[in-house]
């Protein structure tokens, strides 16, 4: 085709420079940004690798150097989220290896791990301590019916399990020793709240034989603390939501105080441990990212004058903000149409380096869909919202009377957020033709405590109604045609395709990746840290049994009309298999148009390539054939059972 001709063919149909092999090749994720003695620490995936996660680093000359060997995986099973699997202490990085959730220790000048700790036992979170110790969060799961927490302290030789310095709550998170080793600080919470939810903050005195003088400084009943870092002074930084909002406060000679007050969130929902937000400089300034106004902001605060000052950055987003040096930053950053990066931000300058960029998955700009946030109304005279991406392809159009099919993106947590990032998995369908909404359903993070708290007793009429507004939205505004809606999402998001699917006619198609089907099978098989989370977002169980049957999926399989496709990993110890082993038989028995595929070696969330691929081709086949339109690429055929044929 020559350079700018423009091909006139149906929604869906388009050639897209996104195939499914590039998503795999985009799905090298950066997480866990880390800095030690100056020098940067970061973890990528390696889908190609059977999805394994390895530690790089920054080196000499600035050569980036993978760090971890072949057969090893720094991935932590705490809360089974996981996050913050190893630190770097003087020349060793200490990590936990996934397949047996050891820790490990690997010098980094060279030489295999070392296996540090026993069997049965989880360790994240960890931090330097006086005396060539670390501070973790350890899951003790040595007896398997009674999982237990705690902030434990290690002595880093063969055989430690480590000393219990804190086990008095349910979870905790968080353990940082003060500049002078003297103290420590950490967040802790109960069932049946989340850490968005009823968490407190702590201090002790930290000597050799353990904590003392432990006092709560800050959180409790209707507040969310998290993410304490100590001041060289001694002075206490924190994160708290106590006006409604996640803001930066700090603790100085007793007294609390906000460091920059405003109605919009400096953090996010605590799922994968270690969650950095912001960082110390010298001189009393405060690093800080929060959302406002559809865009995320970088700002410099002067703790002492209180003047605020804004960092200009090429990133729609961003995690892991840490201290590298006097002037700058280190951060993983996320634009509008670029793969997540390491990289280096001077506050001063404002001069941005990439350190890496491990993707290497990159788009054309005539290919690009960019977020456009949408505000909209919903039940109760509230209002939603939602990222729209419109269909997006230079190289075609679509006939003058045609709208475009839709595909609603339910994301998971159900406290997630739509991010306005690049994502390949966004940008395959609406370079196929398809127009994309990803909803912040009421629930979801990003709006306060108050959105965040509208999904309580809720979940399955909140979300669901909000899903439902959105389609409404933009099938009224010409954007979308409302023939052809499809809906997605995994695991909370799964659960909101099937709620929707069971209660509503709007959707003529679904995809359900490893969601809930039975919100009593859920409360009963789940794991520790979700285990009482359904008690805010449904009821107490058993107390609220009725509400549990009346909101299941699998309890209203008449409301089904639209064709459903399931995506399940075999090995998913969060929403176990059986969930859309239900769903799949009670729809089959009932002749409902329903395909199913189940990934060995899967556990919540898919992190091989090829199953990456095959999930995407699948999704794309089953769309083509229930929404009637012949994608343009060449894919594996699936069985569809019960489907009629057109």
């Amino acid at each position: 085709m020559a350079d700018g001709d423009v091909i006139t063919r149906p929604y869906g149909a388009w050639t897209s420079p996104v195939t499914a092999q590039s998503l795999a090749e985009g799905a090298i994720g950066v997480a866990d940004l880390r800095v030690a003695d100056g020098r940067l620490f970061w973890l990528e995936s390696r889908p190609a690798e059977g999805g394994r996660m390895v530690a790089m680093t920054l080196a000499e000359g600035d050569r980036v150097d993978q760090i971890t060997p072949e057969g090893f995986n720094v991935r932590t099973r705490v809360h089974e989220y996981g996050g913050a699997a190893y630190a770097v202490v003087g020349d060793t990085l200490y990590f936990s290896n996934f397949p047996d959730q050891m820790l490990y220790a690997q010098p980094l000048a060279g030489g295999a791990p070392e296996a540090l700790t026993l069997a049965g036992y989880r360790f994240a979170d960890a931090s330097a301590a006086p005396g060539d110790s670390l501070v973790a969060v350890r899951e003790d799961h040595s007896d398997r019916g009674n999982v237990k927490n705690a902030i434990v302290r290690l002595w880093l030789v063969a055989g430690d399990i480590g000393d219990v310095l804190f086990a008095g709550s349910d979870f905790v998170a968080y353990p940082r020793v003060s500049v002078d080793g003297r103290r420590l600080a950490w967040m802790a919470w109960d069932h049946p709240n989340m850490p968005w939810d009823d968490t407190r903050l702590y201090v002790a005195d930290l000597g050799a034989d353990g904590l003392s003088n432990v006092q709560v400084v800050a959180g409790g009943v209707g507040e969310s603390v998290m993410e304490p870092q100590w001041g060289a002074d001694g002075a206490l930084y924190f994160i708290s939501d106590r006006s409604g909002f996640w803001n930066l406060y700090v603790l100085r000679d007793g007294a609390v105080r906000p460091l920059l007050a405003k109605d919009a969130e400096f953090a996010g929902p605590l799922w994968g441990l270690g969650q950095a937000n912001y960082a110390l400089m010298d001189g009393g300034r405060i690093v800080a990212g929060y959302g406002e106004g559809g865009r995320e902001h970088l700002v410099v605060i002067d703790e002492a004058s209180g003047a605020v000052r804004e960092v200009a950055v090429p990133f729609g987003g961003w995690g892991g903000l840490k201290r590298l040096d006097a002037r700058r930053v280190a951060l993983v950053g996320g634009s509008g149409d670029q793969t997540a990066a390491v990289a280096t931000v001077d506050i001063e300058s404002g001069e941005t380096v990439v350190i890496r960029r491990p993707s290497p998955a990159s788009l054309d700009a005539r290919y690009v869909a960019r977020a456009q946030p949408i505000s909209f109304p919903t039940s109760g005279g509230r209002t939603a919202h939602a990222l729209y991406y419109p269909p997006t392809n230079g190289d075609f159009t679509a006939p003058a009377s045609e709208l475009p099919p839709l595909i609603v993106q339910a994301h998971g947590g159900p406290t997630g957020q739509a991010s306005p990032s690049f994502s390949l998995a966004n940008q395959f369908w609406t370079s196929r033709g398809f127009a994309l909404v990803d909803v912040d359903y009421g629930g979801s993070s990003g709006y306060g405590r108050a959105y965040r708290q509208r999904l309580n007793g809720q979940w399955g009429v909140v979300d669901v109604e909000d899903v439902i507004a959105a389609v409404r939205f933009l099938t009224a505004s010409g954007r979308a045609d409302p023939k052809r809606v499809a809906i997605h999402g995994g695991s909370a998001g799964g659960f909101t395709v099937l709620a929707a699917l069971s209660q509503s006619d709007v959707f003529a198609a679904g995809g359900d990746f490893y969601g809930v089907s039975d919100l009593e099978a859920l409360a009963r098989d789940t794991h520790k840290f979700e285990s009482r989370y359904l008690d805010n977002l449904v009821g107490p169980y058993p107390a609220a049994k009725a509400v549990y049957e009346q909101r299941s999926p699998l309890n209203h399989l008449e409301g089904f009309k639209a064709p459903l496709i399931i995506f399940q990993g075999a090995e998913d110890p969060i929403v176990p298999p059986n969930q859309a082993h239900m769903i799949l038989d009670a729809l089959r028995q009932r002749q409902q148009p329903v395909a199913y595929v189940e990934y060995p070696g899967e556990g919540h969330g898919f992190r091989r390539a090829e199953h990456i691929i095959h999930a995407k081709q699948a999704e794309l086949y089953f769309y083509g054939q229930v929404l009637g339109f012949t994608p343009a690429d060449d894919l594996p055929e699936i069985r569809i059972e019960n489907l009629p044929k057109r």
